[in-house]
């Protein structure tokens, strides 16, 4: 096959974890039940976001929009691997793997960004409270979130079709789960550098610097909480914040080393089990996060849950 053009013909082989059937078993069982678990928690934060007037806020509205990425992101890739990882067909169409990757990189680049938003909903809501309907007012908030979205589309729109037109000389098994970034940059035969500095040039763009200003964001909240005088405020302003801070503290730690690391210099095994990690595990824990940390969410839940009782007993 010609090396040229050969990155729009036929299918991908996704390797993923075929060299430890034993192990694709035990993943099968535990993915399809994180999976399930993943659908109903982040479903319920949705729900519960809308169907609760007292939950109609800015941090609510930012919650709602990372619950419905992390459903998405999810369900992109994770049906995927199930299919894979309950028979022997590991293929994946040359158009299923295009828009696995558009996906992957477009919705990771818009978490990104929108946990520095959220990172400055609590600033404002800490540092300014007396001002904070004024500033996060529904115009700035969508506004925000049609940047971040824009940014992330833009990001995948730039990075996927350079990463899918390269050459491969007729190889086509991708030594992963899905059909992501560095994965298919090493199966390229031509010299990546190129691209490379490329990709590292638009993460430092979506990845590092919300990641700086989140940093900057939580350093003022941090100089604020100290000059709270009473413990019980400084206590409900660490329980609000700290759902925000554990979630992006996960989302980052992988990201990071999937993102900055696109070539040949990430370990493949290592690679494999952090993005199983930040595709099925992070979004698990992001409802449970909001709900168990949050007093105002499982007020909302308890609201929600003794309404429909108190319907039900009247019918």
């Amino acid at each position: 096959m010609d090396g040229t053009n050969d990155s729009t013909q036929g299918n991908f082989i996704l390797l993923g974890f075929s060299d430890h059937p034993h192990l694709e078993r035990i993943l099968f069982v535990v993915i399809l039940i994180a999976y399930l678990l993943t659908l109903m928690g982040n479903t319920t934060i949705i729900l519960v976001s809308r169907l609760d007037p007292h939950l109609h806020t800015p941090m609510y509205f930012f919650l709602t929009h990372l619950s419905f990425l992390d459903l998405s992101f999810t369900t992109s890739s994770i049906p995927q691997l199930l299919y894979n990882l309950n028979g022997h067909d590991k293929t994946i169409s040359y158009t299923g793997c295009a828009i696995q990757l558009f996906l992957f990189l477009g919705l990771g680049g818009v978490e990104c960004l929108l946990l520095a938003v959220m990172a400055y909903d609590r600033f404002v809501a800490v540092c300014k409270p007396l001002h904070y309907l004024v500033i996060m007012n529904p115009h700035l908030c969508m506004g925000l979130m049609s940047l971040a979205w824009g940014c992330g589309v833009a990001n995948s729109l730039i990075m996927s079709p350079m990463t899918l037109w390269l050459p491969r000389c007729g190889y086509c098994k991708v030594d992963h789960f899905l059909c992501e970034m560095p994965a298919l940059i090493r199966m390229a035969c031509v010299n990546t550098a190129a691209i490379e500095g490329i990709a590292f040039i638009l993460a430092v763009g979506i990845v590092l610097s919300p990641l700086v200003f989140i940093l900057i964001s939580y350093g003022y909240i941090v100089r604020a909480v100290l000059s709270i005088q009473s413990s019980s405020g400084r206590h409900k302003v660490f329980n609000t914040c700290g759902s925000h801070l554990t979630v992006f503290s996960l989302f980052y730690g992988n990201i990071i080393y999937m993102y900055m690391q696109p070539g040949t210099s990430s370990s493949k095994d290592q690679g494999k089990f952090l993005t199983l990690f930040y595709n099925i595990v992070t979004p698990l824990l992001n409802p449970m996060i909001y709900t168990f940390r949050n007093k105002e969410v499982k007020g909302a839940l308890r609201r929600l849950v003794l309404g429909n009782l108190s319907l039900r007993k009247r019918l």
